[in-house]
C-alpha cells in the first residue's frame, strides 16, 4: 500500500504544478492559521487527485478483551492513533475554532475562503480590549491631572469592563483549547464508559457519533490542507480470541464508522473466517439476523482476502528465522565456561581441600561435555526443520505461531531423551524432531494409535518392538471411525490424514520400541487424550447383560421353532442355523456378526 502511495504521489506530482503541504516543522503556524481563519472547500479538483497518503493504526482486540464494550477500545483506540499523527494542539484548535469544510457546485478552483465573522469577531475583542486599556490609561491620567474622582472613576469602570469582556472572550477561547489539548477524546470515551449503567444513558452513543465525526472532518481538512487523500487504516487482529459478544460489537462499531460514504475510514480484519462466524452464530444479540455466520461475513466483509499457501522458500525462511530466535541453550556452553571455579574453604586439610577440587573438575568437565553434546544435537534436529533437501518441513504448517511452537519444543525433547538414553544409541534428533512434529500435528491419531497400543499390552497380545506403529493405527482405524461423534472435537486438531499415513507409513515409519521411547520425552502431547480414548474404549467394550429367561415363553417359542425347522430344511438350510446358533440354546449369548 505505501509503494502504491508513493507510485501515485509521484505521477500526481508530474500531472499537477502545486505540491503537498507538510504539517511540521515551520509549516506548523501556517497549519494554525489556516485552521483559525480559513475555511476548507471542497472542489472537483480535490475529488479528482489521486495521490493517497496511508494513516496505518493497529488495534489489538486482545487488550480490550477484558472490558465489557470492546467496539469502546476501536473507537478510542482510532481516536488516539489520529491524535498522535497529527500532534495534540492541530486537533485540539480544530475541536473548539474549527469548521466543517463546504461544498460548492461547479468547477472552482480556489479551496480556501476566509471565515469573516471569526475575523469580525476577533476584531472587535481587540477593539474592545484596546478600547479598555485606553480609558484604564485616561483614567489614570486624568486622575493625575485633576482632582475631580468623578471623571476618573466613570473612566476606570468603563475601561475595566471592557477589558474584562473582551479579555474573558479570549481566555475562554484559550481554555477550552487548553481542555482539549490535556482531556482527549480517548479520556472523554474511557470516562463515559466508566460510568456505571452507560449503555442505558440516551446520549452516550450520540456523544461517541459527535466525537467520530469531528474525527472525520478533521481529516477531511487536513486532505485539502495537504492536496491528498489521507486514509486511515486500522488493522484489527486479536478479534477471534475474545468471546461472542464483543466480537459482534466490533463489527457493529465497524459497520457504524462505515456508514457514513465519505468515512475515510478501511478496515482489515486479520481473523479465522471460521471462528468468526461461529461467534456471529452462537451470540445471542445476531439471533434471526447472522443465524449464517458466513453470509453475515459477505455482506459486511467488501473485499476477502485469503493468505495465498506459503511456498517452500518461504516457508524454510519462516523456519529458519525461528531456528535462529532460539539461541538461549546454545550459548549456556559459553558462559558456563567464563564463570570463575569456585574457591576452597579455608579450613580442612590439604588433602581434602585437592579431593574436592579434583571432584568440582570433574563434574564441570562432564557438565560441559553433556551441555556441548546436548547442544549438538539441538542443532542438529533444528537443522532438519529448515534443511531444503530434507522432507521434513513439508509436514509443518504455514501457520508461524505453529513453527514457533515446534521449534521451542524441540530442544526440550532432545534435552529429555539425552538424560533418558546417556550416550547409549536410540532415536536419533531427527526422529526427535519428527515426533515433535508428529505430536504437533496429529494428536489424536497418534493418541489413538499409542492407547491402541497400551491397551493391546495390557491385554498381553503386545505387537514386536519392530513393528511400524503405522500398522498398529490401520489395524484400528474402523474402530476410531466409530467414535467420531465423542472424538469430534478431538479430531478437529488433526491436520490431513492422507500426510499422516505418508509421514508414518514412508517417510517416517516409527516403530513400537521408538514410539516407546519418544513417548516418555513427548513434552507436546496432550495425555488427557489418550485416558478419554481408553474410558470410551472401556465403555464401548461393556457388553449388555442377557434378559432373563421365562419358561411361559419358552414353550410356545420352541413350538414354532419346531414348526420353523422343516421348512428351512426344505429350503436348503440346517434346522439348527434358523434363527442362532446352536449356542443359544444352551444358554450362551449369541455370537456378534462381523
Amino acid at each position: 500500500m505505501q509503494q502504491e502511495a508513493a507510485q501515485r504521489e509521484t505521477e500526481e506530482l508530474e500531472r499537477v504544478q502545486w505540491r503537498p503541504r507538510p504539517v511540521r516543522g515551520w509549516a506548523f503556524p501556517k497549519l494554525l492559521w489556516y485552521l483559525v481563519f480559513l475555511q476548507p472547500i471542497i472542489t472537483e479538483v480535490h475529488l479528482r487527485r489521486k495521490n493517497v497518503k496511508f494513516l496505518f493504526i493497529r488495534f489489538s482486540a486482545w487488550q480490550y478483551a477484558g472490558t465489557d464494550k470492546l467496539w469502546a477500545g476501536l473507537v478510542t483506540t482510532l481516536c488516539e492513533g489520529i491524535r498522535h499523527q497529527y500532534g495534540a494542539l492541530p486537533f485540539s484548535v480544530y475541536s473548539v475554532l474549527g469548521t466543517k469544510a463546504a461544498t460548492t457546485l461547479g468547477f472552482h478552483q480556489r479551496e480556501w475562503q476566509c471565515r469573516h465573522r471569526v475575523c469580525l469577531a476577533l476584531l472587535a475583542l481587540l477593539a474592545v480590549l484596546s478600547l479598555g486599556v485606553g480609558l484604564l490609561y485616561l483614567s489614570v491620567g486624568a486622575r493625575s491631572l485633576s482632582h475631580r474622582a468623578s471623571n476618573s472613576s466613570l473612566l476606570r469602570v468603563f475601561g475595566g469592563a471592557a477589558t474584562t469582556l473582551s479579555g474573558s472572550g479570549l481566555l475562554m477561547a484559550v481554555y477550552s483549547v487548553g481542555k482539549h489539548l490535556f482531556v482527549s477524546q480517548r479520556k472523554k470515551i474511557e470516562r463515559l464508559v466508566s460510568r456505571e449503567k452507560f449503555g442505558s444513558q440516551l446520549g452516550f452513543m450520540c456523544e461517541v457519533k459527535k466525537e467520530v465525526e469531528l474525527l472525520t472532518d478533521f481529516l477531511c481538512f487536513l486532505e485539502i490542507y495537504q492536496r491528498r487523500r489521507l486514509r486511515v487504516v486500522l488493522e484489527v487482529t486479536g478479534l477471534d480470541t475474545c468471546y461472542p459478544e464483543r466480537v459482534v460489537g466490533v463489527l457493529n462499531a465497524i459497520n457504524t464508522l462505515l456508514s457514513d460514504s465519505h468515512a475515510p475510514f478501511i478496515f482489515i480484519l486479520v481473523v479465522d473466517p471460521s471462528i468468526l462466524a461461529a461467534c456471529l452464530e452462537s451470540a445471542g444479540s445476531m439471533k434471526g439476523t447472522a443465524d449464517n455466520g458466513y453470509l453475515f461475513l459477505n455482506r459486511t466483509v467488501t473485499l476477502p482476502f485469503s493468505v495465498p499457501i506459503m511456498g517452500r522458500r518461504t516457508k524454510l525462511q519462516f523456519l529458519q528465522d525461528a531456528v535462529q530466535s532460539r539461541d538461549d541453550l546454545l550459548y549456556r556452553e559459553i558462559t558456563r565456561k567464563l564463570r570463575p571455579p569456585g574457591g576452597a574453604g579455608a579450613r580442612g586439610s590439604e588433602g581434602a581441600q585437592l579431593l574436592e577440587v579434583q571432584t568440582q573438575a570433574w563434574g564441570e568437565r562432564e557438565q560441559s561435555r553433556i551441555d556441548a553434546e546436548a547442544a549438538r544435537r539441538i542443532r542438529e534436529a533444528l537443522f532438519c526443520l529448515h534443511d531444503e533437501r530434507d522432507c521434513l518441513y513439508e509436514y509443518v504448517p504455514d501457520n508461524v505461531v505453529s513453527m514457533r511452537r515446534i521449534v521451542n519444543t524441540v530442544p526440550i525433547t532432545v534435552r529429555l531423551l539425552q538424560q533418558q538414553q546417556g550416550d547409549f544409541g536410540g532415536p536419533s534428533p531427527r526422529q526427535a524432531v519428527a515426533w515433535v512434529v508428529l505430536a504437533n500435528q496429529w494428536p489424536c491419531r497418534l493418541s489413538w494409535a499409542l492407547q491402541c497400543l497400551e491397551d493391546r499390552q495390557q491385554a498381553g497380545g503386545a505387537p514386536e518392538a519392530r513393528s511400524r506403529l503405522w500398522d498398529v493405527f490401520s489395524d484400528h482405524s474402523r474402530e476410531l471411525h466409530t467414535m467420531t461423534k465423542p472424538l469430534q472435537n478431538v479430531l478437529d486438531l488433526d491436520g490431513d490424514p492422507e500426510l499422516f499415513e505418508r509421514f508414518l507409513g514412508a517417510d517416517f515409519p516409527f516403530t513400537v520400541a521408538e514410539a516407546q521411547s519418544l513417548l516418555r520425552c513427548t513434552v507436546n502431547l496432550d495425555h488427557s487424550i489418550r485416558r478419554r480414548m481408553g474410558l470410551i474404549r472401556a465403555v464401548s467394550a461393556l457388553k449388555p447383560p442377557s434378559p432373563p429367561k421365562s419358561p411361559a415363553r419358552d414353550t410356545p417359542h420352541a413350538a414354532n421353532g419346531a414348526n420353523h425347522a422343516p421348512r428351512a430344511a426344505q429350503a436348503g438350510h440346517p434346522a439348527g442355523e434358523a434363527h442362532q446358533p446352536r449356542d443359544w440354546a444352551q444358554g450362551g449369548k449369541p455370537r456378534p456378526m462381523a
